[in-house]
Order: C-alpha cells, then sequence, then structure tokens
C-alpha cells in the first residue's frame, strides 16, 4: 500500500493510502489537497476515517462525500460531532481498509471522543492513524479530557510494536523535540532525532511517520516514569508524583513553553 502525507492548512496532514485504483482518507480537514490528490493519482475514494471531532481533522468530508465510490462509507467515533451521516465506531470495534484489518482503539484527552486506528499491511510495517493523541515528541493539548485519561491513551499507544509507523494530524515534531529537550537536555536520542527532522523539514519534507520506538526514546509524555524527565518537572511542580501528576506538569509547562 502507498502511504501519503497531504500538507494541508498551516501544518496539518491528512493521511491518504491507496492501492493504486482506490484510496482511503484520514482526517480530511478540507477537501482541495485529497481532490488534487485523487486526480493526480488517478484515485477512486473508497472511505473516509476520522479521528476526532475537532473542524481542521472534518472539514472536508462533506465536500469529499460525492467523490466516494457507490458503497464508500465514512467512519468515526461513536458520540462525536462528526458530520452525518457517518458509521459511529468504538474501542474493540474493527474496520477494513484493502484486505487490512484497523482495531479501534479508544484514546481520550486531547477529546471526549478521540479514536485511533490501528493495522498491519501484509509485508509491511504496522500502521497506526492517531490524530492528535500522540504527536512526535509530544501529545495533544487536553481541551477536553483529563490527564489520567491522556496517560492511560498514550500508554495504549506506546505498548504497540515498536516499528508501528505514527501518521499523526499535524507538523509538530521540531517544535516538541525543542521542549522535549529543555525536558532531558542529555537525552542524545532527542538531539540525534531532532537533526535528522531538522534536515528532512530543510528539504520541505515530513518528519512523519515517525515510529513507537522513536517516541519511546524521545517523547517526554512517553517517558513520565523516567529519573530525568521526573527531576526535570518536580523543578517546577514539586507536588508532581505519580505518572499521571507528572504528565499533568509537563503539559502545562509544554503548554507555556516558547
Amino acid at each position: 500500500m502507498n502511504l501519503i502525507a497531504l500538507p494541508a492548512f498551516t501544518d496539518n496532514y491528512i493521511w491518504l493510502l491507496h492501492d493504486g485504483s482506490e484510496a482511503i482518507v484520514v482526517d480530511p480537514g478540507e477537501a482541495a489537497p485529497v481532490v488534487r490528490a485523487l486526480d493526480e493519482h488517478g484515485l477512486k475514494l473508497g472511505a473516509i476515517v476520522v479521528t476526532h471531532h475537532h473542524d481542521d481533522h472534518v472539514g472536508g468530508v462533506d465536500a469529499l462525500r460525492d467523490r466516494l465510490v457507490p458503497q464508500g462509507v465514512v467512519w468515526g467515533p461513536a458520540g462525536g460531532r462528526i458530520p452525518q451521516p457517518y458509521t459511529p465506531l468504538e474501542d474493540g470495534d474493527a474496520v477494513e481498509l484493502f484486505s487490512t484489518s484497523f482495531s479501534v482503539i479508544f484514546v481520550p484527552g486531547h477529546t471526549r471522543d478521540h479514536i485511533a486506528f490501528f493495522g498491519q499491511p501484509a509485508g509491511e510495517a504496522p500502521l497506526l492513524f492517531c490524530g492528535d493523541t500522540l504527536f512526535s515528541g509530544g501529545c495533544g493539548r487536553l481541551f477536553e479530557g483529563t490527564p489520567a485519561q491522556m496517560h492511560e491513551s498514550l500508554s495504549k499507544l506506546a505498548a504497540l510494536p515498536g516499528e508501528t509507523r505514527v501518521c499523526c494530524g499535524h507538523e509538530y515534531t521540531l517544535s516538541n523535540l525543542k521542549f522535549a529537550h529543555a525536558v532531558e537536555p542529555d537525552n542524545t536520542a532527542v538531539i540525534d532525532y531532532t537533526r535528522r527532522c531538522q534536515a528532512l523539514r530543510e528539504r520541505d519534507l515530513p518528519t512523519l511517520p515517525s515510529t513507537i520506538a522513536v517516541e519511546q526514546q524521545v517523547n517526554p509524555f512517553l517517558r513520565v516514569e523516567e529519573e530525568q524527565v521526573q527531576a526535570s518537572v518536580r523543578t517546577r511542580n514539586s507536588g508532581a508524583r505519580d505518572a499521571v501528576s507528572v504528565l499533568a506538569a509537563l503539559r502545562e509547562w509544554k503548554n507555556e513553553y516558547q
């Protein structure tokens, strides 16, 4: 299968997965980049997949409906404010995409309704479409959920196979890594990964997908039980002791970080 990150707005990515004739798109915040890609590659649109209800992830859904094949569907989280009609999905459900079963993982925190999609195409590394829950080097803001929910959600994703390709919704990597370096200044994995990502951005290439293995090494929000992360957090919040309180303090720090 072919995986393409379509830039949208200022820093969004719409993910397009295709087999040479049919495509699915993930989180189409706007329709125009998807239409251009479908036409450029001569693809039919088989399905639209949505991780959560924010406008920059669903804004193009209605405009793309007339591009769906006759049996094409829109999938999204149950209880979410997704443009109707759509097929609601809950934790543990599965959707079939190009003969690959993608599991639905409930990952609230950024929003109450957020879901992710995980699948392993035959002969390829697994794929994770995680919207705005997990970013490379970071995680989403807690707009509707709690630190405990976000910690549980990130723990689920961190437990996926290390080679899993992490396809998230925004090009926030360098900004996140700058913060990660402030949290763990001696983490050589952060330093090395930053260099690699800077080289990609200098060529106007996406830093994504990342992998779960990389995120376990560089992402402070997946490293809340590491001694250096906890020590850094406690210089700002001495009461942050367990994983959830460390994550909460880390997220507050990141919100203010320049």
